[in-house]
């Protein structure tokens, strides 16, 4: 005698009733980028839905996120001026301290994520202090001032800090430096498995972080490599990390299972910019259904083990699910 699985399907809320995976607006985190000037409202020509936005175009794209039921931002900062060591990134005075302040002082609730590095503050576009000798960054000069740019988050209101920079010994840095100063509550989410991936290609146009030369293989890591994915978090995990990622998260859903497995901290997938593009690009040919697909490749994240997932899609997901109610 065969099993006839089907009898848990033909009943629609039956249906829901077994469900294994659901994604909720608890789920998501929406990337938000401030740059300066008022009134600005750019949209990003590769990323459709996704814009630059001014700092009181922020308040009012808080407020409209909120009221979806989304509970968290990640915020990028794109300053008016760019020098060899990002200084804009370690000034209170700063484009995301000053956007930091404006948000918590008018959303006090909303769970505000900082994006810590330096490819968008400096003028050529990697992610900290370069090495000339060897054309890359230096990992240790570059942590020295990755803790001072997280105390300014800390000071200023950062509800958690992400480092997406990969440098090594960030999170022990970074852990050491706030505890030190009375920020031992304050949580970091590791940039944990970061890969030197194509599908950065349309972030770099909102965040304008292009390289000036050469590429960040040097510090992110190779596609290729799995063990020593799962190595990355798991020593972040030692260094103090609350939460680990896996970015991109569509190619590399083999590193969300495995990374799964092998620990119980929360995962965050950062489903990016490519990965939003390609989704656009094929709802404007007609070839696929976006909604469906949208739910399709998210319930992929957290079937594969995420708890948590950056998504540009955010707000659609959102409204869909408040709709559906």
């Amino acid at each position: 005698m065969f099993k006839r699985f089907r009898r848990l399907r033909i009943n629609e809320n039956l249906r829901e009733m077994v469900k294994e995976t659901t994604l909720s607006s608890n789920d998501l985190i929406y990337p938000l980028f401030v740059v300066p000037g008022t009134n600005i409202k750019k949209e990003i020509s590769s990323m459709p839905g996704v814009f630059q936005l001014s700092q009181d175009e922020i308040l009012k794209e808080c407020e409209e996120i909120i009221n979806l039921g989304i509970k968290s931002i990640i915020l990028f900062g794109i300053p008016e001026i760019k020098d060899s060591i990002g200084s804009d990134a370690l000034s209170d005075d700063g484009i995301i301290a000053k956007t930091l302040r404006a948000i918590k002082s008018k959303f006090p609730k909303l769970f505000v994520i900082t994006d810590l590095c330096f490819c968008e503050y400096t003028d050529h576009g990697h992610c900290g202090i370069l090495d000339h000798v060897y054309q890359t960054v230096d990992n240790d000069a570059t942590l020295e001032i990755s803790a001072k740019q997280a105390l300014i988050h800390a000071r200023n209101g950062a509800d958690m800090i992400a480092p997406s920079g990969m440098m090594d010994g960030i999170i022990q840095t970074l852990r050491s430096s706030l505890d030190s100063n009375g920020y031992e509550n304050l949580p970091i989410m590791a940039y944990s498995t970061k890969f030197a991936s194509a599908y950065y290609g349309p972030f770099r146009d909102v965040a304008e972080s292009t390289p000036s030369f050469g590429d960040r293989r040097s510090y992110q890591m190779d596609s290729a490599n799995r063990l020593e994915a799962i190595n990355e978090s798991l020593e972040d995990e030692k260094q103090g990390a609350d939460i680990l990622m896996v970015k991109p998260a569509l190619a590399y859903l083999d590193i969300i299972r495995e990374l799964r497995d092998a620990t119980r901290l929360p995962i965050c997938a950062y489903n990016v910019s490519g990965e939003y593009a390609m989704l656009k690009a094929a709802a404007k040919a007609g070839v696929v259904d976006y909604d469906r697909v949208m739910f399709e490749t998210l319930i992929g994240f957290k079937r594969a083990g995420a708890d948590l997932i950056i998504t540009y899609h955010a707000k659609e997901v959102a409204l869909a699910l408040k709709s559906a109610k």
